[in-house]
């Protein structure tokens, strides 16, 4: 579970319309505008030792040729001057998209999705997503992360949904 969330916008209007163009339409350029705003609103908050981007299924990763969450997770890690861990995590089965499902099904949607393979023992870890809905994704990978080792897992988002909208 993540010990706690810094998101830098709400997704909402323009922000969401920044999101998609970086996921569906490929607009790498985002990344660098997000990842900034990012590392903007992390910089004074206890330095992690280590930047891990949310991981992409297989499937949803040869369909984007990207991962956004990475994009966005380096330039933050750069900003910060922060080593980054680009395959830090792996998703290890391929699960429904988030967005498609109800708010009671996405947890046991990734559960044990996630797997990690670096030895984090001791290690503040931010966990770098790039929307946060309902926290299951963040949760589940930090689950992961926790039993790698680490101590503190700290979920950082471009954007976060507010609790009106769901």
């Amino acid at each position: 579970m993540v010990d706690r969330v810094e998101a830098a916008l709400a997704y909402a209007f323009p922000v969401d319309g920044l999101v998609h163009a970086l996921k569906y339409r490929h607009q790498l350029a985002v990344a660098q505008c997000l990842g900034t705003v990012l590392a903007r609103t992390t910089r004074e908050a206890p330095r992690p030792h280590l930047v891990v981007p949310m991981p992409l299924g297989a499937q949803r990763l040869a369909e984007r040729g990207f991962n956004q969450s990475l994009e966005i997770a380096r330039v933050t890690a750069s900003r910060l001057d922060v080593a980054l861990a680009p395959e830090g995590c792996r998703r290890v089965r391929d699960t429904s998209p988030q967005a498609s499902l109800a708010f009671a099904e996405r947890a046991s949607n990734v559960r044990r999705a996630f797997v990690c393979d670096l030895e984090l023992r001791g290690m503040r870890v931010a966990l770098v997503d790039d929307v946060l809905t309902t926290g299951a994704s963040l949760d589940a990978c930090a689950t992961a992360l926790k039993k790698a080792g680490a101590t503190e897992v700290i979920g950082w988002v471009a954007a976060r949904t507010l609790l009106d909208d769901y």
